[in-house]
């Protein structure tokens, strides 16, 4: 008897995008994001077995040089990523890590840029990136207060998202942690979370090469 099937998380993918152009939007245009700004590109973050699922479909869009430069980063960033945390080593799942240390690898390694990003600040694989950089760069809220998503966020706008964005960013979260949910029943993952350079070499892992 079959297993469970995979879900399709395309539909959240673009989702989220449409959702984080509609919000520049009604910010007026005061979000930084903008093509060559590749703060939030620098330094490893963890992304989920969804977002390694995504970059996987998308690899084999590339041209097989280009292809081959962003793997050959991914395994130069993860070889000495697990000769600093062996633990990487026997198992890429972050499900079972302290803050501390996820907090300590990314400290480390903070200067580590994605392996998708071009030399002109484009990024190698935007059709097919990861959920978090869907939606980077809108200001969070928090009891009231508005924060800037990132450094070069250096002022909020005045302007409030209304909060019918925030209801639908919630539904695209929950939406999320049930496509996770399914991923994990259909795979028999024992976690739901990586660094992003081992987002790029799962396939490789498959192949068995």
């Amino acid at each position: 008897m079959a297993g469970p099937t995979p879900p399709n998380p395309a539909p959240l993918y673009q989702h989220t995008a449409h959702w984080f152009d509609r919000a520049t939007t009604a910010l007026l245009g005061e979000v930084p994001c903008r093509l060559g700004c590749t703060n939030c590109c620098i330094g490893p973050f963890p992304i989920t077995l969804l977002d390694v699922q995504t970059i996987q479909q998308g690899l084999p869009s590339l041209s097989q040089d280009q292809r081959l430069r962003i793997e050959q980063r991914a395994i130069e960033q993860t070889a000495a990523m697990g000769a600093a945390f062996p633990q990487l080593t026997q198992s890429e799942l972050l499900d079972n890590w302290s803050d501390l240390e996820i907090d300590r690898l990314v400290t480390e390694f903070h200067h580590y840029p994605c392996p998708a990003l071009e030399p002109d600040g484009r990024c190698g694989i935007y059709q097919y990136r990861p959920l978090v950089c869907r939606s980077m760069g809108i200001p969070t809220e928090s009891r009231g207060l508005a924060h800037g998503a990132c450094e070069v966020q250096t002022f909020i706008p005045i302007v409030r998202l209304p909060s019918s964005f925030r209801e639908e960013e919630n539904r695209l979260l929950q939406e999320e942690t049930l496509a996770l949910e399914a991923l994990r029943l259909a795979t028999g993952s024992a976690g739901e979370e990586v660094l992003l350079p081992y987002g790029f070499l799962a396939g490789q892992r498959q192949d068995g090469s």
